[in-house]
């Protein structure tokens, strides 16, 4: 495999800052001087025919140690590491001027902590590139291990051909953050032009596969070898055109929230139950509700299992909450993406705070996340965080799909009542415990269900054309939803006399919960 990165040291250096002395030792002592920085490029040309170099290296990186970068900032402002800079870029063009096949000479000098005193590390290669100053980026890459925390790897320039990505920055271009597989390889970038997309490779081959998954956008690297520590791991990388991405606001910024009508606590005594729910005042008119045309009753069977199943999780706006105390609220997914508690376990957990944003927190840290998204923190288990319709987004911040959420059947020609008052439905509410919802005292709040779920919300009875629901609160928001999450209607009306109709595969939001309906 060729060598793309170059990395060399040069020892016993009197003063790191005396380009003469890096670039070529003085004298004709050839057999007892150390090599230098003219003598590295000479061995290794970038191109050459026979034995004869025919084009070397350009770009070239230096890294002095940290403390000398330093003084030399506070004393002189940066004047010795620019003046080193510009020396060697003149002494590279006075005698290889004839090798550089019209390329720009450019050197980068920084500071370095790993860089022992009186020593300087040597950068070059196929893929070290130093971009031009006002040169644009065209690509940039992230690396994953679970879909939802990303961090920074590099950025790629468009006449920057060759990126090699991996373990140690010695031995690459860039470090990987969280790099699972050791030193056994690495992936390449080969960058063809802005008109030509980004090719990815392993290399060596046989040491990594690399696949590139379509629907989530980005390439999932595992070993080939899967033995010792490397083994099952793997790496998710997003390489992201810059060009390509929408305009969006500074960093720590973000568009100022409608006004909203805040919400209190209700103290618990014996009054109705809408007074002891946490519930935000109506944003304004909604249409009212599409008008349903039931199924014959005729076309389902008469052993047909009607089941009622917690689809989602709607994520709320806590500031329509603030007077409550609300900080955060807080779901995690365990090994099987099930709903439950937050905890240091949980695969992965999602969080809504009391500036309605939406993280993601994994073992690798907290990431803000945009909506919608979709996860994929383990093999063949996906999460996707739904966006809210236009019509509920005053209320809900994201809808969390729940691929495995607890299902309850509903037998046919029976009432139940749904809310945090009864505990025979209890098993869909998977946010009635104090570890989800935390205070700005940094308490535990008793239930999260106390934003937005009345005692007795609505009752349903299942029936073959679908779900027949009935209002039991005046302060219950109701939504119905159809089987891709798009809303259908607010459910105003809703009488024992003239019940609401939701259609078998459609959906019920309640508070936190989307329920759908099974037949």
């Amino acid at each position: 495999m060729p060598v793309y990165v170059q990395h060399e040291i040069l020892a016993r250096v009197g003063d790191v800052f005396n380009a003469e002395a890096l670039w070529q030792a003085p004298g004709l002592a050839l057999f007892a001087r150390r090599p230098l920085l003219r003598d590295l490029l000479e061995r290794s040309p970038r191109e050459q025919r026979g034995r004869a170099a025919t084009r070397c290296f350009s770009h070239v990186t230096l890294m002095l140690p940290q403390d000398d970068v330093d003084d030399d900032r506070h004393l002189t402002r940066g004047a010795r590491v620019r003046d080193l800079a510009q020396s060697l870029q003149a002494l590279h063009q006075k005698d290889f001027g004839d090798l550089l096949g019209g390329d720009e000479v450019r050197y980068h000098v920084v500071g370095a902590d790993a860089v022992a005193p009186g020593e300087v590390k040597v950068k070059f290669g196929h893929a070290v590139y130093l971009p031009a100053p006002a040169e644009q980026v065209l690509y940039t890459v992230t690396s994953s291990r679970d879909s939802a925390i990303w961090q920074p790897v590099c950025a790629v320039y468009p006449n920057q051909r060759l990126t090699l990505v991996g373990q140690d920055p010695a031995d690459a271009t860039f470090a990987v953050p969280g790099w699972p597989f050791g030193g056994e390889g690495g992936i390449l970038l080969i960058n063809d032009g802005a008109d030509a997309p980004i090719e990815v490779q392993v290399r060596p081959k046989d040491a990594l596969e690399c696949q590139f998954d379509a629907a989530n956008g980005y390439y999932v690297i595992r070993s080939k070898r899967g033995t010792g520590d490397t083994a099952g791991q793997r790496l998710l990388l997003k390489i992201s055109r810059a060009a390509a991405a929408p305009a969006a606001l500074a960093p720590g910024t973000q568009s100022a929230p409608p006004a909203r009508a805040p919400s209190v606590w209700k103290p618990r005594a014996a009054v109705a139950d809408s007074e002891m729910t946490a519930m935000p005042l109506a944003a304004g008119p909604v249409p009212e509700a599409a008008s349903l045309q039931p199924e014959n009753d005729a076309t389902y069977a008469p052993v047909a299992r009607h089941r009622i199943t917690l689809a989602a999780l709607a994520l709320p706006r806590l500031s329509r909450y603030r007077d409550t105390g609300a900080q955060s609220l807080e779901v995690g997914l365990g090994a099987g993406l099930a709903p439950g508690a937050p905890a240091t376990d949980s695969v992965i957990r999602f969080a809504v705070d009391d500036a309605d944003e939406v993280h993601a927190i994994t073992a690798a840290g907290r990431q803000r996340v945009t909506v919608p998204s979709q996860f994929a923190p383990l093999d063949g288990g996906r999460v996707q965080l739904h966006a809210v319709p236009a019509q509920m987004a005053d209320r809900y911040a994201a809808l969390l799909g729940v691929d495995h959420g607890p299902t309850l059947p509903a037998a046919a020609g029976t009432r139940l009542v749904f809310g945090r008052g009864m505990p025979a439905l209890g098993a869909l509410r998977v946010l009635d415990a104090p570890q989800f919802l935390r205070l700005q005292d940094g308490s535990a709040a008793a239930s999260a269900d106390r934003l937005g779920l009345s005692r007795n919300a609505f009752s349903w009875e299942a029936a073959g054309d679908g779900l027949r629901i009935v209002r039991l609160s005046e302060s219950q928001a109701l939504f119905h939803l159809d089987g891709d999450l798009q809303l259908v209607a607010q459910v105003l009306e809703a009488t024992q006399d003239r019940p609401y109709l939701v259609p078998p595969g459609h959906h019920l939001v309640a508070g936190h919960y989307v329920l759908r309906f099974d037949a």
